[in-house]
C-alpha cells in the first residue's frame, strides 16, 4: 500500500488509518463528529495526496485535451481552474476532474478517491504525433485541504497572503522554503474551501506550518470520513458513487458546471446535447432526508419507492451530524424529484419514509 508523506504525522494525532485504493489514509482522528463540526465551526485540515494528479504539457496540451474532455477549456486563463468530465461514446461518465490552466501546463485533479484512473483514461488518446505529453504527478506532488469559516484566515496567518479575495475557479502560485506553492478556492465541503499543492519533499513541512498557525483558530484534523459527511450535507457528486457510468452528466445537475454544449465534438457530445433539445433527462440528482434511526444508514444503491412502484436508487447516504437526520444523495425518476415528494426506501428488511429536499442540505458559504 501506498502512504503520503504525512504518514508519520497522521499517526502522531492517533489516526484511524484505512485503505483508499491503492493507499493508505486517515479514516479519522478518534471522534468524526467531533472532527466534523469543527470544520463547520471553526476550521479543519485534511489530507487528500491520495488523489490522481497529471501534468499535460506541449504545445498541443490545451487542444488536445480539449478535443476529448466534455468541457470548454479554451477560455481558461492563467491562474483560473473549471469542472470537467471525460464520458463514454453513450454518454457515460468515466472520470471527474478539475482542470488548472499555468503559463507552463495542465495540471488535472480527479476529485474521487480513484488515483490514477483519468491518467489512465486519458493515456489511450495520446496518439503519436500528438504535441502533448502527460506525466502521472501522484507520487511527486501532495495535495491538502483547508475548510472552514476561519478557513481564509488561517491561509493568512500561515502564508501571509490575503486568501478571502480569492474566488471559487481561481488559484494562486506562492512560493515555500524555494518552491511552488499552489493554492486553489475549490469545493469540497460547503465552507470556504483552499486546497494546497506541494512538492513531496515540502509537503510535512506546509503541513506543519499550516497546524502551528492554526492552533490558535481552533484547527482539527479531519479525515475520509468526516470528508463524506461534509460533502453530502454540500450537496456535492463524487465520482463513483454518484458519477459512473449509470450516469450523464445532466442527469447529475452538472450543466454549465462539467460539460459544453457550444464547444465542438467529444466522446458523449451527442448524447447530452440530445438530452438538452428534447428534455429527455430520465432521472435527477436530488437531496433526501430519511427517517431511520441514527445507525440505520442505507448503503449505496439502495431502492426507493414511490408505494411499491421502485423508482431510483440512493448513491451516498450519511447521518447527518449538523441536521442530526439521515441524508442521501439519490437518483429518482425526474417525475419524482420535486421537493417535498414523499417517497420510501427499502432498509434491513424495512421501508423507511423520505422526503426529497433541494441541495444543499447546508447551506454553502
Amino acid at each position: 500500500m501506498k502512504h503520503s508523506p504525512l504518514h508519520s504525522q497522521h499517526q502522531s494525532l492517533g489516526a484511524q488509518i484505512e485503505p483508499v485504493g491503492e493507499w493508505e489514509m486517515s479514516a479519522h482522528y478518534g471522534n468524526p463528529i467531533a472532527e466534523h463540526l469543527a470544520v463547520r465551526k471553526d476550521v479543519g485540515l485534511a489530507d487528500l495526496s491520495h488523489r490522481g494528479l497529471l501534468q499535460v504539457t506541449g504545445n498541443d496540451r490545451v487542444s488536445w485535451l480539449q478535443s476529448i474532455i466534455s468541457n470548454d477549456i479554451l477560455p481558461l486563463q492563467t491562474g483560473q481552474w473549471l469542472y470537467s468530465s471525460f464520458m463514454s461514446h453513450k454518454g457515460k461518465i468515466l472520470s471527474y476532474f478539475r482542470v488548472y490552466c499555468l503559463e507552463e501546463f495542465l495540471l488535472v485533479e480527479d476529485t474521487g478517491e480513484v488515483g490514477d484512473t483519468t491518467f489512465q483514461t486519458f493515456r489511450k488518446f495520446l496518439l503519436y504525433g500528438t504535441k502533448a505529453k502527460m506525466k502521472s504527478c501522484s507520487e511527486t506532488w501532495g495535495l491538502l485541504l483547508v475548510s472552514g469559516p476561519k478557513a481564509p484566515q488561517l491561509i493568512s496567518r500561515a502564508f501571509g497572503i490575503d486568501a478571502s479575495n480569492l474566488k471559487i475557479h481561481s488559484f494562486l502560485k506562492h512560493d515555500f522554503n524555494g518552491q511552488q506553492l499552489l493554492i486553489a478556492k475549490t469545493e469540497e465541503t460547503g465552507e470556504h474551501d483552499f486546497e494546497l499543492f506541494a512538492p513531496f519533499d515540502v509537503l510535512p513541512a506546509v503541513w506543519e506550518q499550516v497546524w502551528a498557525s492554526g492552533t490558535p483558530l481552533g484547527l482539527h484534523a479531519f479525515g475520509t470520513q468526516t470528508r463524506e459527511t461534509l460533502r453530502i450535507e454540500a450537496g456535492i457528486p463524487k465520482l463513483g458513487p454518484d458519477l459512473n457510468e449509470q450516469i450523464v452528466p445532466p442527469e447529475a445537475n452538472l450543466e454549465g458546471k462539467a460539460f459544453s454544449l457550444t464547444k465542438g465534438c467529444y466522446p458523449g457530445q451527442e448524447v447530452v446535447a440530445r438530452m438538452d433539445t428534447y428534455g429527455s433527462v430520465k432521472r435527477r440528482l436530488v437531496g433526501l432526508v430519511i427517517e431511520t434511526p441514527v445507525n440505520q444508514v442505507p448503503s449505496p444503491g439502495t431502492k426507493i419507492y414511490k408505494g411499491d412502484r421502485e423508482v431510483g436508487w440512493i448513491s451516498s447516504a450519511t447521518y447527518s451530524p449538523s441536521l442530526q437526520k439521515t441524508i442521501a444523495l439519490a437518483f429518482p425518476l425526474r417525475d419524482f424529484t420535486i421537493p417535498k415528494t414523499e417517497l420510501s426506501i427499502a432498509h434491513d428488511q424495512h421501508h423507511y419514509p423520505a422526503f426529497v429536499q433541494p441541495l444543499p442540505f447546508y447551506p454553502a458559504r
